[in-house]
């Protein structure tokens, strides 16, 4: 008689055990992206908020791991960092990565713009838009442009109004030849130093004056050795935010949208957020007696006339891939 062989007990249940496991949905995890954020208060909380947009958009698929204040390195060693992988999300303001990126240098131009309203149009519009796609060239993806904010004029004992009003003075600048440029066409004598010796230097009088956005002028206590704040917004510094290209690419359609819709919410949110504290700085310089001057779009037309004049804006032109992104806005 034939016999049948039938396999040990203890293997038929494993088989069983098997199948049914193969049956159960398998649980997804949660992918994470690495953000890696800056020392400014607005973009620290924009970074929070875009967390919260992106988690509830994907109903928690896609989480972010903050790291604010410059946790993994300044502002190059995070774009490098992001070009290479190892974080997936960075914020860098535009000055020290125009060298890899040279239309950049458009934001180095003094008097570029002269309105907040104007900025806006064009990092939102075809230049800004232009120049976020370029970043795939170096294996990023261009997400956004946060603020960072206008650079203005600190000084003691005086208004200044004209460019004929800083004639003379020693003021501390950035290493960098278009503000050198600049500050030598408005009459005055440019001077860069390390930025932890300026309020030493002021104090002392080594240098009469510096440029600085307002955030930084009141968070290193500037206004403690300097009476008189100008807003001239002579320069404006964006944040760029960024992300690896290759991680973006790997995201589906769902997921890509998502995370552009929470970046655009975020760059709203923290542009207004950015505004707020500007206002509630100036408030608190009134209160301290500090001498707060605004000046007007057409008194601003002086300064951006002396800017033409000594041809900073070829300067800046000669730096960059596309100058005629840096035309386009001059004849708007």
């Amino acid at each position: 008689m034939l016999k049948l062989s039938m396999p040990p007990l203890s293997l038929l249940k494993v088989a069983v055990v098997t199948a049914a496991i193969a049956l159960v949905p398998a649980v997804s995890q949660a992918e994470t992206l690495r953000m890696a954020n800056v020392t400014s208060t607005s973009a620290k909380e924009a970074g929070v908020e875009f967390q919260r947009l992106l988690e509830t958009a994907t109903d928690g698929e896609l989480e972010v791991n903050l790291f604010p204040d410059n946790q993994l390195g300044d502002d190059r060693v995070i774009t490098e960092s992001t070009i290479f992988g190892d974080i997936d999300i960075g914020i860098s303001s535009t000055s020290p990565l125009a060298s890899l990126f040279p239309d950049l240098y458009l934001f180095d131009s003094p008097f570029l713009f002269l309105t907040s309203e104007q900025t806006y149009d064009a990092l939102d519009g075809e230049v800004g838009q232009n120049i976020l796609e370029s970043l795939e060239s170096k294996g990023l993806k261009g997400l956004a442009f946060w603020e960072n904010g206008f650079r203005n004029f600190t000084v003691n004992g005086t208004d200044v109004v004209e460019p004929t009003d800083v004639e003379g003075l020693k003021v501390r600048t950035m290493e960098n030849e278009v503000h050198l440029a600049a500050w030598r066409a408005f009459g005055a004598n440019p001077t860069p130093m390390a930025f932890t010796e300026l309020f030493t230097a002021l104090q002392q009088g080594t240098v009469d004056a510096q440029e600085n956005p307002l955030g930084i002028i009141d968070s290193n206590r500037f206004q403690e050795v300097q009476d008189h704040v100008t807003l001239t917004q002579h320069v404006y510094t964006p944040y760029i935010v960024f992300m690896n290209l290759e991680r973006y690419n790997a995201l589906d359609s769902d997921e890509q949208q998502a995370l552009q819709d929470a970046m655009k919410e975020a760059t709203a949110f923290q542009r207004e957020r950015s505004q707020e504290l500007e206002t509630d700085i100036l408030a608190n310089f009134d209160e301290q007696g500090i001498t707060v001057t605004t000046l007007t779009q057409e008194q601003k037309q002086p300064w951006q006339q002396a800017v033409i004049d000594a041809e900073i804006y070829e300067l800046v032109k000669s730096k960059m891939n596309n100058p005629e992104y840096l035309d386009q806005l001059l004849d708007k």
